[in-house]
């Protein structure tokens, strides 16, 4: 179940331990926290670095790009908005397949150069996991804002009575002294 609210995408990913809910392309440096408006418990949060996958499924420019078939690189295509088109021409039946690399990655593969299926045509702009890491937010129970307006309130009542009654205990040491 994808949803679309202009371009950013929420999704609901089930695993087998728990439901969790994806959100994104974000940048980084603006959305770096997700405020969330309703209450649940604490919910594990998942940064994934740059952005390797969309929620819809299609791979982002910080991603690893492989071939899909095994074959020569007969022609690289530098497109005008950046990025390229491989045509490789396979091996087994002469059919030629397209790749299509979207600007960012660098390409590690020229024209000539033989490919195997699933073979790396681009680098890995994440390899060593920068900007990934697992955190832990917490949606506060409404229970617990409930108690803490209750405390605050019980304070604010303590307050009130202990100046009523110091008002009171000045009252009787004025009267006592005009005796």
């Amino acid at each position: 179940m994808n949803e679309k609210i202009g371009n950013l995408f929420f999704s609901r990913a089930i695993t087998p331990i728990k439901k969790n809910l994806v959100i994104g392309p974000v940048p980084g440096q603006k959305y770096s926290e997700i405020p969330f408006l309703f209450f649940l418990r604490t919910r594990p949060v998942r940064k994934m670095g740059r952005g390797q996958i969309y929620p819809d499924g299609s791979k982002s420019n910080n991603t690893v790009y492989n071939s899909t078939a095994a074959g020569i690189v007969k022609k690289i295509v530098p497109k005008e908005k950046g990025g390229y088109e491989i045509n490789i021409v396979e091996a087994f039946d002469g059919r030629e397949v397209v790749d299509i690399i979207p600007p960012g990655p660098e390409l590690l593969v020229s024209e000539g150069e033989s490919t195997k299926l699933d073979q790396p045509l681009t680098n890995n702009p994440n390899v060593g996991g920068f900007g990934q890491g697992d955190v832990e937010i917490v949606l506060q129970d409404p229970l617990r804002v409930q108690s803490l307006l209750f405390f605050f309130a019980s304070v604010i009542l303590a307050q009130i009575f202990l100046v009523l009654k110091k008002k009171q205990f000045e009252k009787v040491q004025l009267s006592e002294m005009n005796f």
